[in-house]
C-alpha cells in the first residue's frame, strides 16, 4: 500500500479523550468488509449456486442471478444473512457458508513526528502508544501531548477525531489507558509548539489531510 499524493480533507469535530476512549476500548470487533475482499459462497445442497465474489471499489458485490449487495459497514455474518435472503427467491431454506478468502490485513497509519511513518500492520489489539512504537517511536521533535487520532465510529460516514495527551499517560505510568486502535485509524504525531498544531487544529472543528490508497 502506498500513500496517495491526492489530498482528502475531512472536517471533523474534536472530542475529549475521555469521551472517545470508551467507544474505542471495544476489543476484537467483528471484521467489516473492505474494498477488494474476496468471498467464497457455498451452498450445501445446491452446489451449482456456488460462486466467488469480490467487493468492488464502490463497496458492492454482485452475485450471479441474485443481484447486488451493498457491503458498506457490513460484517461477514451480515453479508451471509443478506445472501440467504436473496437466495430464498429461488431456493427453499438455503444453507450457505461464506468464507472470507482474501481480505485487507488490519492496519493503521502513523504519520508526523515518528521515526518510520507510514502503514503499520496490526495482528492483535494494540494501543495508540503501541502503534507509535511500531512506527519507530517518537522523534525528539514530537509533541506527545498533542497526538491526533482519526477513528471511524460505528456506521458514521465521517471519522471522529481526538486530540490525545499521551505525555500525561506516560509521565503518570498509565500507558494501559491509551485508546485501542482499530484497522483504518490514522495517528498523527504533531511537532513541538502550539504554532505547529494550529496548522491542523482550529479550536473545536478542524480538518485533517490524509488519503491512503492501494
Amino acid at each position: 500500500m502506498k500513500l496517495s499524493c491526492a489530498l482528502l480533507i475531512w472536517l471533523l469535530a474534536a472530542v475529549p479523550l475521555s469521551a472517545l476512549g470508551q467507544e474505542m476500548q471495544v476489543r476484537s470487533p467483528e471484521y467489516v468488509l473492505q474494498r477488494g475482499d474476496v468471498l467464497d459462497i457455498r451452498y450445501r445442497y445446491t452446489p451449482e449456486f456456488d460462486q466467488v465474489v469480490t467487493v468492488r471499489p464502490d463497496e458492492r458485490a454482485t452475485l450471479l442471478n441474485l443481484g447486488t449487495i451493498v457491503t458498506s459497514e457490513m460484517t461477514v455474518s451480515q453479508f451471509k444473512d443478506k445472501v440467504i435472503e436473496l437466495s430464498k427467491s429461488q431456493l427453499v431454506n438455503p444453507e450457505i457458508t461464506v468464507i472470507l478468502k482474501e481480505f485487507e490485513k488490519p492496519h493503521v497509519y502513523v504519520e508526523g513526528e515518528v521515526n518510520s511513518p507510514g502503514r503499520v500492520e496490526i495482528r492483535s489489539d494494540i494501543s495508540v502508544l503501541d502503534a507509535i512504537a511500531l512506527a519507530g517511536g517518537f522523534k525528539v521533535t514530537s509533541s506527545k501531548s498533542r497526538v491526533l487520532l482519526l477513528h471511524r465510529v460505528g456506521s458514521e460516514s465521517q471519522p471522529r477525531t481526538a486530540v490525545l495527551n499521551l505525555k500525561t499517560l506516560i509521565d503518570k505510568r498509565r500507558m494501559n489507558e491509551a485508546p485501542i486502535v482499530h484497522s483504518g485509524d490514522v495517528i498523527y504525531v504533531t511537532q513541538n509548539g502550539l504554532s505547529k498544531i494550529e496548522r491542523i487544529v482550529h479550536m473545536g472543528e478542524f480538518g485533517a489531510i490524509y488519503n491512503p490508497i492501494p
